[in-house]
């Protein structure tokens, strides 16, 4: 029970970490405030280091999430997170940044075994917009 309480509580701050940076994002239209604000969350969702996490490579990140124990129902959020964060680094006109947050985006929701087509289909890392969207339905999804 306690340990459903935590994972509870870490997914409820998760969104809420997540809908601050798309509102930020769409307020203020500040696309790496919003994809920093992105990767913040992902890193306060597990017990590493959120910056030396981020600095894996692909295939380390999900190796690490695998060994460290994060609970899978937390990565399927930081995979979509990531994801978010890379069509924001995109707008942002951080290409590189962008396309090495998709890659572990890709790799985690390939560890775990999550679908996160839609938010490739939605053109994540070329529309934010669309980007948004499919993560507000995702957020939705959960919420029911």
């Amino acid at each position: 029970m306690l340990t459903q309480d935590y994972l509870v509580r870490m997914l409820v701050d998760f969104a809420a970490g997540i809908m601050r940076a798309m509102q930020r994002q769409t307020d203020e239209r500040d696309p790496r405030g919003a994809a920093e604000l992105l990767e913040a969350a992902v890193g306060q969702a597990v017990d590493i280091d959120g910056d030396a996490l981020l600095a894996l490579a692909p295939d380390s990140i999900a190796t690490v999430l695998q060994v460290s124990g994060t609970d899978p129902a937390l990565t399927e959020y930081m995979a979509r997170s990531l994801m978010l964060a890379a069509s924001y680094r995109s707008d942002a006109g951080q290409d590189e940044m962008a396309s090495l947050r998709a890659d572990q985006a890709r790799a985690i929701a390939a560890a775990y075994g999550h679908d996160i087509a839609d938010m490739e289909e939605a053109g994540a890392c070329a529309q934010p917009e669309q980007a948004d969207e499919a993560m507000r339905a995702f957020l939705d999804k959960g919420n029911d």
